[in-house]
């Protein structure tokens, strides 16, 4: 598995325990909840500042995010 699935992996692990739909982050974050999908299937790469922006959205530090 490659860093943006393991990534992507993470995201919707971390989103569902939090009980947020995709449409939930992407409302957060000012996009759209397929750019949401498609970062938890590993298809998009996040810069660090969306790193960042996602990590606030879920209400987790970013180390939880990416560890």
């Amino acid at each position: 598995m490659d860093i943006s699935a393991k990534f992507g992996k993470r995201v919707r692990a971390i989103r569902l325990k939090k009980q947020m739909s995709q449409g939930d982050v992407a409302k957060k974050l000012g996009v759209n909840a397929v750019y949401i999908s498609q970062i938890e299937r590993g298809l998009k790469n996040m810069s660090l500042r969306g790193i960042e922006r996602l990590a606030k959205a879920l209400g987790v530090s970013i180390a939880k995010l990416i560890k």
